[in-house]
């Protein structure tokens, strides 16, 4: 496992919600890591809890979190360890109600 492989890991293990994303919760730097963020505000998360990670400060991450999740785009974001989507999966999950589920088991 490369080094940049081992630090994500260790990232989706150690976060309850995490978040791969092109900026920060706060200044989001495309429209789809911003739609991502607006989906968890909807389902009651506060944006501060959220551990975000900005792919475009490094490039190993930028890169490694695709292989490692499998999932070809950013933003990513990852619930307890397990991958859950980026913002289309997100939005589809919402949308049916799934992603509140999914939020709030975390906490159980």
């Amino acid at each position: 496992m490369s080094n940049a492989q081992q630090r994500i890991d260790d990232l989706v293990k150690n976060s309850d919600i995490l978040l791969f994303m092109k900026g920060s919760a706060s200044f989001p730097m495309c429209g789809f890591s911003g739609r991502a963020i607006q989906i968890l505000k909807a389902c009651g998360v506060d944006p501060k809890t959220v551990k975000t990670i900005n792919v475009l400060d490094d490039d190993g991450i930028r890169q490694g979190i695709k292989e490692y999740s499998n999932w070809p785009t950013i933003p990513q974001l990852y619930v307890k360890g397990e991958f859950i989507g980026g913002s289309d999966i997100m939005m589809e999950m919402y949308e049916s109600g799934e992603l509140q589920q999914v939020l709030d088991a975390r906490q159980a």
